[in-house]
């Protein structure tokens, strides 16, 4: 099982869909928000990337400096990047993090966006230049000197000179909903990711990829993408999540559902389907999984919403039909990346970081200026 937590490059708050609240998104935030996961054990952190985003590898260059333990999820993108450049990118911030980069595909899922990229591929076609992009990036990284010629990207005689500290390659983290994206996944991807749906969905889900996959003679892991509101008690978690969304109304999430509604993605697709009938519904599709972020967010709309009994159990559903990547987020990121680690880690026997601080200083405010918080039982017996 692995965790990851999430920087938001792209904006963070208390509330969605207003300024009250909002927190300024800047390096030094950044950075707090990345070494509270170091600290607290997290696996690693996912770093979104598009034009509402900072750029991904150069936040990730920043701050793969100021941490130590923890892997950065950092998208390439076929269409935008040429994959020999994407390759020497690869493996410079490969041995930069002394081997803590995971590679997340992008093929994208705006046309909007894209165009004015100047990528105007069709939602297949984009699958089919990722396809041929991931087939030089991983040969270059593997030490080959390339020579491919295909529809939509070509190298006569490619090379990469300096080699990523991971061998072959960092490992590939992969999305996509529609047939063609789960060839292309199966074909390429160490770990293929879902949104977070329900249960049965993503099962459904795991089950194609993995057949998929064993046709070409290879085996995927897992992972899901998803927020998440927890809190000492159920009651008090599902407030936070009302609260969260306090501020929206119906023009503010018109407006974001007609942004949207433009993406061609199949999985973006799904995740509208979830909430589509509004905030005024019933914005709880399966157990304890919240749509109410999807309102007006793109890409992950749900969350796991409970106590920390309860989330743990959520996920080890999600575990025991093959999720063993689990990518996090909530709001303020910072705060929300202490609640879960302190209250969900020691359910599920999770955390690497988990020394960190108890063998360095106090944990908890001492009392009465003579003893130690985690003495105080004792001391008073």
């Amino acid at each position: 099982m692995e965790i990851l937590w999430f920087i938001p490059t792209h904006g963070d708050g208390r509330y969605l869909g207003t300024q009250v609240g909002g927190r300024e998104a800047d390096h030094t935030y950044f950075r707090q928000v990345a070494q509270a996961a170091d600290r607290l054990g997290y696996t690693g952190v996912l770093i979104p990337t598009g034009k509402s985003c900072e750029d991904p590898w150069l936040t990730a260059a920043a701050l793969a400096a100021e941490t130590q333990r923890l892997k950065f999820l950092v998208a390439v993108r076929p269409g935008l990047m040429l994959p020999s450049v994407a390759a020497r990118m690869t493996s410079t911030l490969d041995r930069i993090s002394n081997g803590r980069l995971l590679i997340n595909v992008v093929a994208g899922g705006d046309p909007v966006e894209l165009a004015g990229d100047g990528v105007f591929l069709s939602h297949d076609e984009r699958y089919e230049a990722t396809d041929e992009f991931l087939k030089v990036w991983r040969s270059l990284l593997k030490g080959d000197k390339v020579h491919f010629e295909g529809k939509h990207v070509s190298s006569q005689g490619g090379e990469l000179i300096f080699p990523p500290v991971q061998q072959p390659t960092p490992p590939v983290y992969f999305g996509g909903s529609s047939e063609a994206g789960q060839n292309v996944a199966a074909e390429h991807s160490d770990v293929y990711l879902t949104w977070g749906e329900p249960p049965e969905q993503v099962k459904e889900k795991i089950k194609s990829v993995r057949e998929k996959a064993a046709k070409e003679g290879r085996t995927v892991k897992f992972g899901i993408r998803l927020h998440v509101i927890v809190r000492e008690t159920n009651e008090e978690a599902w407030a936070a999540a009302n609260k969260l969304i306090s501020y929206l109304d119906d023009e503010i999430i018109e407006q974001a559902q007609q942004r949207l509604s433009r993406h061609d993605s199949t999985g973006q697709n799904r995740m509208a389907d979830l909430h589509k009938k509004g905030k005024e519904a019933d914005l709880e599709i399966s157990p304890n999984l919240w749509a109410g972020i999807g309102l007006v967010r793109g890409g992950a709309g749900t969350a796991l919403v409970g106590d920390a009994e309860t989330v743990a159990a959520r996920i080890r559903e999600y575990q025991e039909i093959g999720i063993e990547s689990f990518i996090f987020s909530g709001y303020p990121h910072l705060e929300e990346s202490y609640r879960f680690a302190e209250l969900v880690f020691p359910l599920l026997s999770f955390g690497i970081g988990e020394d960190i601080g108890r063998s360095r200083g106090n944990i908890g405010e001492a009392i009465g200026n003579d003893i130690l918080a985690k003495d105080i039982k004792k001391q008073l017996i």
